[in-house]
């Protein structure tokens, strides 16, 4: 049965577009956009669509589609995962196939060069290509999209896709999109050598950073050791989580890169303007805290020039007992890595700041990486074309069937269901700490739980990929913490871009390094403090935020 879908305009009203009945507007940076009422787009269709409906064409199709190559589970065309979404939808993929590595420089040669692929998963941002006419507009789109429309109806997403928005009110990007946020980075630590050390774990989720400190001098005290804590990715991935809690920006490293440096900017809610957060009593507070556990010997001085492989090989043989990570890593580390007998691990609750328990998760929204949408599929396919994939895709990353698919793989075959409804894997399969020593792998047998197609979805779909551990650890966050209210976004266009960016980059650049010197005492926090704010002055910090605050005066009714 050919399933009819009502126009719903909620994206589009919040994004600020409006829909011709036909012959749609032309913007200055876009070709026309969709001409079709939702009626006449669902006259004489050749394959079912809509809410909560499988997507099936009558003929065979197949898009194109750049694929990312993860080196941890490399692309196979004899994955189960492409023999289920073609016996589901009658879909198969044209696939450019990139190593992870490669894969935004050659998205970015690609779209430059007006030949990429249709679909484009796997883009984090998609600002480098709003202006350059080859990347639709895809929120002009999204009223085709019944399973899209849900998620952000339902979920309550318009706050979050603003944070997306470019200069003229519109997205380019279908994000994924998470009901609740959970999961992100922390710390791990040696529960048992924390409790030796005499540290009480039974209310470490009410934490800040000054008691993590004090646990870290008990545990120093307890074992001797020259430093307590090397750290992975450059200690950027830390210096943003802390960052987050004291309400100001910082985390770049060479491994991993901007973990939440950014442009040094936070927003005042009660005056309702931007201002520059890295020069202020709470970004000092900030740097104090880290550099008394440096001084007191408690961070490895190695921490910010190391690679993560270096640090995580001290934390396995012990000469290490604190290490930042994600819970998948840490679930990886408990199958088989540690080599101290009777180790025990404990994935703290991120600490409390100046501004309180908040939830770091949710800093960067419910949003994920998402998909682009390439001209040349429009160009190509047509309106009528071009509507119909987008209801593929629509059913693919945003039906609940379509992301179990994706996620668990096929009924029966690689998951079962308990008599709740539940999930459970194959007892031969391992995922995500799930099964630990199964003989197969559910994204290197299978291609399931790929982080091309496995992103976003509802609560319970997201507490389904977790182990009992990682619930738990989300279950402490949960109790303990609040969200965080997302600052607008800054509208800006082209030209403001470029100008900002002149002023952003080396500016961003001499905080990042200022804060390292600050940390390991090359500079002193009290002497040369108030030297360092106003060279953050003289580089722009400033002019920066008044650009931003007049931009934001003059598009904050895009964003109602």
């Amino acid at each position: 049965m050919k399933k009819k879908l009502v126009a719903m305009t909620l994206v589009l009203a919040m994004a600020g577009t409006t829909l011709a009945g036909c012959g749609g507007s032309k913007s200055s940076d876009s070709k026309d956009g969709p001409t079709l009422s939702a009626e006449d787009a669902d006259k004489d269709l050749d394959y079912t669509y809509g809410e909560d409906e499988t997507f099936h064409s009558d003929e065979a199709v197949k898009y194109s589609m750049m694929y990312s190559d993860h080196e941890n589970y490399p692309y196979n065309e004899d994955w189960l995962l492409w023999k289920a979404i073609e016996e589901k939808t009658n879909v198969t993929f044209d696939l450019t196939i990139v190593a992870r590595t490669d894969y935004n420089d050659k998205v970015s040669a690609s779209v430059n060069s007006g030949s990429a692929p249709y679909i484009i998963p796997k883009t984090y941002d998609s600002t480098a290509y709003e202006d350059s006419g080859q990347i639709v507009p895809i929120s002009d789109w999204v009223q085709y999209m019944p399973n899209y429309q849900k998620c952000v109806k339902d979920w309550g997403m318009e706050d979050d896709l603003q944070q997306i928005l470019a200069s003229n009110g519109k997205y380019y990007r279908l994000p994924g999109m998470w009901e609740t946020t959970a999961g992100g980075y922390s710390l791990a630590i040696r529960k048992d050598v924390f409790e030796a050390a005499g540290v009480d774990l039974s209310n470490e989720s009410s934490w800040t950073w000054d008691d993590f400190y004090e646990a870290l001098k008990k545990v120093k005290e307890y074992t001797k050791a020259d430093y307590v804590w090397s750290d992975g990715f450059g200690f950027g991935s830390t210096m943003n989580i802390a960052a987050t809690v004291y309400n100001v920006t910082g985390g770049y490293s060479n491994d991993g890169g901007d973990w939440g440096l950014k442009d040094g900017t936070k927003f005042d809610f009660d005056k309702g303007e931007f201002y520059f957060a890295d020069t202020t009593d709470e970004y000092k507070e900030y740097l104090t805290m880290f550099h008394k556990m440096y001084e007191d010997g408690l961070i490895d001085p190695e921490t910010f020039t190391q690679d993560t492989t270096q640090a995580q090989a001290k934390f396995f043989r012990g000469d290490s007992y604190v290490l930042n990570m994600n819970y998948q890593i840490y679930s990886d580390i408990q199958n088989g890595k540690m080599q101290v007998d009777g180790a025990e691990l404990y994935f703290l609750t991120p600490p409390a700041g100046s501004a309180g328990q908040l939830k770091v998760s949710s800093a960067a929204g419910r949003l994920e990486n998402g998909i682009m949408i390439t001209q040349n599929a429009l160009d190509e396919l047509g309106e009528e074309g071009f509507i119909k994939m987008l209801r593929f895709i629509d059913w693919l990353w945003y039906s609940d069937e379509g992301q179990t698919l994706c996620l668990w793989g096929v009924e029966g075959e690689t998951y079962t269901k308990d008599d709740d409804g539940n999930i459970v894997l194959n007892s031969d399969i391992y995922y995500n700490g799930i099964n630990p020593g199964a003989e197969k792998q559910l994204n290197v047998d299978y291609g399931f739980g790929n982080g091309v197609f496995a992103y976003g979805g509802s609560k319970e779909l997201q507490y389904s990929k977790f182990s009992d551990g990682e619930k738990e650890w989300n279950e402490r966050i949960n109790a303990s913490k609040e969200d965080i209210q997302l600052k607008p976004p800054i509208l800006a266009d082209e030209m403001q871009k470029e100008e900002m960016n002149l002023v952003k980059t080396p500016l961003m650049d001499y905080v990042n390094t200022a804060a390292l010197e600050f940390i390991t005492g090359k500079r002193d926090l009290d002497k040369d403090w108030d030297a360092y704010v106003k060279d953050c002055e003289n580089k722009g910090s400033q002019k920066y935020v008044d650009e931003a605050n007049e931009i934001y005066q003059d598009t904050k009714d895009l964003l109602k």
